[in-house]
């Protein structure tokens, strides 16, 4: 698999049009869209306390990790 990069517009009729060099033979072809600027969504005020005794910490969250896990043998 060989990749290229051209670059099109989407216009008002959300379509892409683009045309490959003359030296590309006829074949089948993959098209990834990658867009370089996406409209922000608005995100909603966020409130101070709303996940108040949703979230619990084990009592020996900063404990020392066993060897096993460092070792990839922990399960």
């Amino acid at each position: 698999m060989q990749a290229i990069e051209l670059h099109t517009t989407i216009d008002e009729n959300h379509q892409i049009h683009l045309q490959l060099p003359e030296d590309y033979p006829p074949q089948a072809a993959k098209v990834i869209v990658l867009l370089e600027t996406i409209s922000p969504v608005p995100s909603k005020k966020r409130q101070f306390g709303q996940f108040k005794g949703k979230i619990h910490m084990a009592d020996d969250f900063d404990a020392p990790l066993p060897d096993e896990f460092w070792l990839g043998e922990a399960r």
